[in-house]
């Protein structure tokens, strides 16, 4: 009889992994998961080597602004860099942890936009880990379940 692989089963190996949907997770762990994962550390001290930074500044008539760039933002360009929006910041991050930016700073890791990046990074960890798991079981002798033709 042939092993089939399941959603079910899928699940419980996650669970044994310690990986919970983003809802049933403490947030310090979803984060600790996702920088081993992505192998990116996020930090808010500023320690002038960072390798992607995030911050506000302000601007001569007093706007606020956001710039997201490579490094410790000494070469900022303009057109690129800097969002007027706060809510743009987040696929920048997401970006930058997926890239192999190893330290990241953000000026405010309490930020709508670090949740937001935080909560769709763990939906890809979690694409990520059902992957290698079924590739596991697939290794382990177990068969993907034949597609059901709809008519």
């Amino acid at each position: 009889m042939k092993k089939i692989i399941t959603e079910d089963l899928i699940l419980e190996k996650l669970e044994q992994k310690k990986v919970l949907d983003h809802y049933s997770i403490d947030e310090d762990l979803a984060q600790k998961q996702l920088e081993n994962h992505f192998d990116f550390k996020l930090t808010d001290n500023w320690n002038n080597t960072p390798d992607y930074s995030i911050y506000a500044e302000t601007t001569a008539d007093g706007y606020e602004v956001w710039v997201a760039t490579d490094g410790d933002g000494r070469n900022v360009c303009i057109n690129e860099d800097v969002h007027y929006y706060e809510n743009d910041l987040a696929e920048s991050l997401i970006e930058a942890c997926t890239d192999y930016l190893e330290l990241i700073y953000v000026d405010d890791l309490e930020s709508d936009y670090v949740n937001d990046a935080m909560e769709q990074l763990y939906d890809k960890y979690i694409t990520d880990m059902k992957e290698d798991i079924e590739s596991e079981l697939i290794d382990a002798g177990y068969v993907t379940p034949d597609p059901i033709e709809v008519n």
